[in-house]
This record gives C-alpha cells, sequence and structure tokens, in this order.
C-alpha cells in the first residue's frame, strides 16, 4: 500500500516537474499551456449569435460532408456522445451546437493545418434537439444535423 502512494507521488513530481521544465525553456508558454476560447460566443442564448460571435458569421451552407454519428435516443441527456467527421479539404474548425438547450453552443474545435477533421466528445442536452455541426472551411461555413431524442434532460431540467 505505501509504495503504491510512493509510485504516485513519484509520478506526480515527475509530471510536474517536466511541465515545470518545459514552460521554464520557452517551448511552452502558459498562454499557449491554456486553452483560448470565446465567452460571448458560449454565453449566447440563440445558434445565430453563437456562430457570430464564434465564427464571425451565421450564414450557413448544408453540406453532405460532413458526417454526425450520435444516439437516436438519448436515455441520459448529461451524457450524449457525438462524433463529428469532414472530408471538406482544409477545415479550420468543427463547431458543435445544440438548437434547444439554454446555451446552444456546445464545443468548439480548432484544427491545425493538415489535420484530420474528426473530433468525438459528450455534451449535455436539456431536451430533444436538433444537433448542429458546423465546419468552417475557407472562410465559409458548412452545416449538417440531426435530431437526438432526449428521455432524461441533462441540462438541469
Amino acid at each position: 500500500m505505501t509504495s503504491m502512494k510512493r509510485r504516485i507521488f513519484l509520478k506526480g513530481s515527475l509530471a510536474t516537474g517536466a511541465l515545470g521544465a518545459t514552460i521554464g525553456t520557452g517551448l511552452l508558454t502558459p498562454r499557449a499551456a491554456l486553452a483560448a476560447w470565446s465567452k460571448e460566443a458560449f454565453e449566447s442564448k440563440d445558434i445565430n449569435s453563437a456562430l457570430s460571435n464564434l465564427l464571425g458569421s451565421s450564414d450557413l451552407a448544408a453540406s453532405d460532408k460532413i458526417k454526425i454519428k450520435a444516439p437516436d435516443i438519448a436515455e441520459n441527456g448529461a451524457v450524449v456522445p457525438i462524433s463529428v467527421s469532414t472530408t471538406i479539404a482544409g477545415a479550420e474548425s468543427i463547431s458543435i451546437l445544440v438548437e434547444k438547450n439554454q446555451l446552444p453552443l456546445a464545443a468548439n474545435f480548432v484544427l491545425g493545418a493538415n489535420t484530420l477533421g474528426d473530433v468525438s466528445t459528450r455534451i449535455k442536452m436539456g431536451k430533444t434537439s436538433s444537433v448542429v455541426a458546423v465546419v468552417k472551411a475557407g472562410g465559409k461555413l458548412h452545416s449538417t444535423g440531426k435530431e437526438v431524442k432526449v428521455t432524461i434532460g441533462g441540462c438541469g431540467g
């Protein structure tokens, strides 16, 4: 039992030391270590204002090059697994929005150059709603959606 606690302590100490050394040498700055996020977008009350605050526009074009994998029925809205993939060339970001949530922007992933457009996460859904995936590529917004039925709400309802 004591050796297990010692191992955990040593692993934690090593990880903390490595992170400190990386930041100390300038390879990783504290600003880069913390993800930047748009407070206004995540606090927006509707999809259009969330998209405008996050991506600068809310003009969406439907696309068959975006696929959403989500359950048809989510028994627990607190934990709904969602996967979004795209074959759109030059995808810059993938955003996931839930139309009827009080705060519709659930997630935003910024993709690096030559990154495969494929993300997975778990989101909260308050009630049955359309889940919308938005891909930004070449300055344009492409989207697709899927209806997900929720039997037990996960946003306090």
